[in-house]
């Protein structure tokens, strides 16, 4: 081999490791396949300098996709519906299971026992036919990314059955607790919209969110009496409702997946300034998934009202958590939480059926 030939090969080889690592690292710091789609898309390009490339997951049929994002000059377009296959090319790669190499482009079967997709580059008139290199080279990156499709593939499964046990879960509670101490349809997507507002990360948006339909796990263990109690509590009864954040988290310990929303339920009654229940902690001692319920919480009980309290309308409602930022409420959660308020129907959220 002359030093010229050297040098390509070794240039090709040192660019065909640093595309594996790329996709690589892209697989395993994404958790969600729309997102996993979506960065692949933009990677390809950039990795063979082209202008357009469509990344395509096909359903049982094998004639629709069922998510797709398409990078065309930098920008992206994901269709995350069932569409059909629209290019002869679409249909020809999942016919025959086979390339298509012709000029400036340039598409591969995603292949895992059967096709599950597929991927299409193309370069502009001007650019550089693709060459069997090019093939070989996206080829081998589309088995670090089928890796990848398949465990988020799991994994989702995976979620829709554990969301579908906790549901049960709830179903289950909310026929043990009284429907004045249920949370409304809004409950849920309103702590899960003030961490999105704080910047949260996916991991801990679910979590906010398995909390946040499993908190008051622990009022099963609260007798029907004390729950319904519309006059004072007294100091033994209020001990008693004290105890149910403490015991929700030993109901719900046992479930592996829902270990990080343990924390979350155990102190979603803790108070910015110390004097909350159960362990008294405060500020930045409180896991920051129980500030941003506490908040919810309180919205909550004030706007449906309680079988001891009178409901209160959104507006006082909102003074008041105000009025309490810096005591009872963490400031930053309070801040998100008035943008996040900002854009909920009021009216749709007072009728939403309990």
């Amino acid at each position: 081999m002359n030093t010229k030939n050297y040098l390509t090969h070794t240039k090709k080889y040192k660019s065909l490791i640093s595309s594996i690592h790329s996709i690589y690292r892209l697989v395993n710091s994404t958790y969600e396949l729309k997102d996993l789609i979506s960065r692949l898309s933009r990677l390809v390009c950039q990795i063979f300098n082209s202008q357009f490339c469509l990344v395509l997951l096909l359903d049982a049929s094998k004639k629709h996709s069922f998510l797709k994002c398409i990078t065309k000059k930098k920008r992206r377009f994901i269709f995350d519906h069932k569409t059909p296959l629209s290019s002869n090319i679409e249909k020809r790669i999942t016919k025959n299971l086979s390339c298509i190499r012709k000029g400036n482009l340039l598409g591969i079967p995603l292949i895992c026992e059967d096709i599950i997709g597929l991927i299409i580059i193309k370069r502009d008139k001007s650019g550089q036919p693709y060459d069997s290199y090019d093939q070989e080279m996206l080829m081998t990156l589309a088995e670090q990314a089928i890796i990848g499709i398949k465990n988020l593939q799991l994994y989702e499964e995976q979620q829709k059955i554990v969301f579908g046990s906790i549901k049960s879960l709830v179903t289950l509670l909310d026929t043990r607790v009284p429907q004045e101490y249920t949370h409304s349809p809004y409950f849920s997507r309103l702590v899960t919209a003030i961490g999105q507002e704080m910047h949260l990360d996916e991991k801990q948006i679910e979590s906010l969110k398995y909390a946040s339909l499993l908190h008051d796990t622990g009022k099963v263990d609260i007798p029907v009496e004390i729950l319904t109690k519309t006059t004072k509590l007294t100091q033994k009864e209020y001990d008693i409702i004290k105890k149910h954040p403490v015991k929700g988290a030993q109901i719900l310990r046992p479930l592996q997946i829902l270990k990080p929303a343990i924390p979350i339920i155990m102190h979603h009654h803790e108070k910015y300034d110390g004097t909350g229940y159960p362990s008294r902690l405060k500020k930045g001692q409180i896991p920051q998934g129980a500030r941003i319920m506490a908040v919810a919480d309180a919205f909550e009980a004030m706007v449906y009202g309680r079988p001891y309290r009178e409901r209160m309308d959104i507006g006082a409602a909102i003074k008041e958590i105000k009025k309490k930022s810096d005591t009872q409420f963490d400031p930053k959660v309070v801040e998100a939480f008035l943008k996040v308020i900002k854009k909920v129907n009021s009216k749709n959220y007072l009728k939403a059926p309990k």
